[in-house]
């Protein structure tokens, strides 16, 4: 992973971790259901963000170095674990 990705995690993650918190600080002081709801909508779109950014950068390095490879197997295996990763990341198939 580049060092800038990992910062770029690193930094969301911890925005995130925050929200959670906030999240049951909500739910511990009885806060409105609808408010409490948005939160969470907020923290599903930050993780989706963080995974963007991760999918990002496996694209850029390791998929990338499979293809240029020039081995099969290692070109195959990268395309294999795409198609897994966009069906979890796009909510596809099954959990």
């Amino acid at each position: 992973m580049k060092q800038e990705t990992r910062e770029a995690v690193t930094g969301r993650m911890r925005k995130i971790a925050g929200q959670v918190a906030a999240v049951e600080r909500m739910v511990d002081e009885d806060r409105y259901c609808v408010d409490v709801l948005m939160q969470i909508a907020a923290v599903r779109a930050a993780l989706d963000r963080v995974g963007k950014i991760l999918l990002e950068g496996h694209v850029e390095t390791c998929v990338t170095q499979a293809i240029r490879s020039g081995k099969a197997r290692d070109r195959d295996e990268k395309l294999a674990e795409l198609i897994e990763v966009f069906s979890r990341f796009a909510h596809i198939g099954s959990r």
